[in-house]
C-alpha cells in the first residue's frame, strides 16, 4: 500500500484515504471536501490526524498511511500502513460497547470514554497492511 502523495483523497468506493508517514516536515491540508463535509489533514512521520468538520476523527502516533477509511452506523473500518507500531486513536459513539479486529482476528472488546474516543494499538513494518475494524456489540 502506498503512502497517499496528496495527503488525502477520495476513493470509488465512497471511503477515504489519507496520511504520509514517509514526509519529513508535518504538512497539512484543510478544506478537503468529500460527501458533504471538509477534512483536515495533518500528517508526517510522527503523526497522522484527522478531523471532519472541525472534530476529531482519528489519530496515530506515529504517523500512518490509511486506506478505505469508512464510518458506518456501526463502526469503522480501514486498512493502515507504517513503518513501526502505532498507536491509534479513532472517534466513536460516546459510552459504547466496540468489538475490534485486527487482520480479521478478534482482540476483544472496548469500550469508548465519555467521549467517544477508541485507543488501540496495531504491530506495523513497512509494506505490510494491517486492516483493522471496529463493529459495535
Amino acid at each position: 500500500m502506498p503512502v497517499v502523495e496528496s495527503l488525502i483523497r477520495s476513493e470509488t468506493d465512497g471511503s477515504i484515504s489519507f496520511g504520509n508517514y514517509k514526509l519529513d516536515k508535518k504538512s497539512k491540508l484543510q478544506d478537503f471536501e468529500h460527501a458533504g463535509d471538509l477534512y483536515k489533514i495533518k500528517t508526517f512521520y510522527e503523526i497522522t490526524k484527522l478531523e471532519r468538520n472541525g472534530s476529531f476523527v482519528y489519530e496515530s502516533v506515529p504517523g500512518t498511511a490509511v486506506e478505505n477509511f469508512a464510518v458506518t452506523n456501526d463502526g469503522v473500518a480501514f486498512c493502515v500502513e507504517g513503518d513501526k507500531d502505532a498507536q491509534i486513536t479513532v472517534q466513536l459513539d460516546d459510552d459504547t460497547e466496540y468489538e475490534v479486529f485486527v487482520d480479521d482476528a478478534a482482540v476483544g472488546g472496548m469500550k469508548t470514554n465519555m467521549s467517544g474516543k477508541l485507543n488501540l494499538s496495531v504491530e506495523l513494518s513497512e509494506g505490510t497492511v494491517c486492516h483493522v475494524k471496529v463493529v459495535k456489540r
